[in-house]
């Protein structure tokens, strides 16, 4: 049987371990926010934000504080 479209896999672990944890981040602070406080909502937008930041300047803290903490590329 050929393929027809395959979804390439990424090896990179700093790529893996940094999705890992902004989404974990993200669910957290939104279950925070509806249980506990919704003053957790501003985690939320502080996370979407940082996203957004290092879109334009190719620099985000948690892959230099992953990068830190030795995880590799």
């Amino acid at each position: 049987m050929r393929t027809i479209y395959s979804i390439p896999h990424d090896n990179n672990m700093k790529n893996k371990v940094f999705r890992i944890l902004v989404g974990s981040f993200i669910l957290i602070s939104l279950l925070l926010s509806v249980y506990v406080n919704q003053n957790w909502l501003w985690f939320t937008v502080f996370i979407g934000v940082n996203l957004i930041q290092s879109g334009f300047t190719k620099w985000c803290l948690l892959e230099t504080i992953l990068s830190k903490l030795g995880i590799k590329n």
